[in-house]
């Protein structure tokens, strides 16, 4: 009896977003009396970062620090329209119409700053610090706050905008079938590495090594921990997760969560990640989405690499000890 050592590999390509009757997403920007900027949405951050992203997002379309802007995520009655979060459409869609919205409160922002500096609006930037100023000159800017305050007491003017970001339903081409199911694509490969126990069946995965191409990471450290995110638990369906293992036979299933096998820490493997970046032209700043994929790869990657190790093809889920013996035993009996 031994501890055999395999490798396997796979990669896949995912969709970003649904072809839907129309696919929309809005959101909406305005100021506050202090100079902050509330970012509206209805889109649920699931854990993903959304939040985070859609603040990143809006700091860059309207120049200021990522300290002034404020997500509200409010909720389907109250807050703008979103088809939901799925599809890997979050960063996308989101995104997209963030962008549309602060781009015109940044117009509006300009306008007001430039009533108060009595300059054009064409003349005036965005430092990045919180100041809007007259291009080439130091002296002459005015803060957000200031502006804001001017604006809300002074000039009477709102600052504001409005995005919404659509992607309109494609339908097949009647001769061809030819369509347009989604905006965009990322890809991924993963490598496993894993150990198999002949005499027991158990698989350890030793190393999880992933490449993503996600068109363009808005938030790095936040993409990483997705993909590794993701890769646990495409290790929790390989080897664990199941409510029904002998279906249609419902015997020996888990009646509750404390009945339902997961992988703990000391399950996790070594991982390994790499980003790299291709801009999407659909994408905010070249984004893509990466949400579900993560979990995709690593589960055909885990069983190549069993059957790298000992020569057993698992085709069903989760790769059991009991699964993996009796592949064990029926290469004996052909050998």
């Amino acid at each position: 009896m031994a501890i055999l050592t395999g490798r396997g590999y796979a990669s896949v390509n995912y969709p970003t977003g649904m072809n839907l009757g129309g696919d929309p997403t809005q959101a909406l920007v305005h100021a506050t009396t202090t100079g902050n900027f509330v970012v509206s949405l209805s889109s649920v951050d699931l854990g993903q970062g959304l939040k985070t992203v859609a603040a990143q997002v809006a700091a860059e379309t309207l120049g200021l620090p990522y300290e002034n802007i404020i997500v509200d995520t409010a909720d389907t009655d109250t807050g703008p329209h979103c088809m939901g979060t799925f599809a890997s459409r979050g960063t996308h869609r989101v995104g997209n119409a963030v962008i549309m919205a602060a781009q015109e409160a940044r117009e509006a922002m300009l306008s007001a700053a430039a009533e108060e500096l009595e300059v054009d609006a064409e003349d005036l930037e965005t430092d990045g610090t919180g100041f809007i100023k007259l291009k080439g000159s130091d002296e002459k800017k005015i803060h957000v706050v200031d502006l804001a305050l001017a604006a809300h007491f002074k000039l009477g003017r709102t600052i504001s905008g409005r995005g919404i970001f659509l992607k309109e339903r494609s339908y097949p081409v009647p001769e061809t079938g030819e369509m347009n199911p989604d905006s965009c694509q990322a890809h991924a490969c993963t490598v496993a590495d894993v150990t198999v126990d002949d005499e027991t069946g158990v698989v350890e995965v030793t190393a999880l090594h992933n490449v993503y191409e996600v068109g363009r990471a808005i938030n790095p450290a936040m993409a990483k921990q997705q993909i590794e995110g993701g890769a646990w638990m495409g290790i929790s369906h390989a080897l664990f997760e199941t409510t029904e293992p002998y279906y249609p036979n419902r015997d020996h299933g888990p009646r509750d969560f404390e009945e339902y096998l997961m992988p703990g820490p000391a399950d996790n493997a070594v991982m390994e990640s790499q980003i790299i970046e291709f801009p999407a032209a659909s994408g905010p700043f070249g984004a893509k989405g990466i949400g579900e994929m993560t979990a995709n790869a690593p589960i055909p990657a885990i069983a190549n690499a069993i059957f790298d190790a000992c020569g057993v093809r698992l085709e069903e889920m989760p790769f059991t000890p009991e699964r993996v013996l009796r592949g064990l035993d029926a290469l004996r009996a052909t050998a």
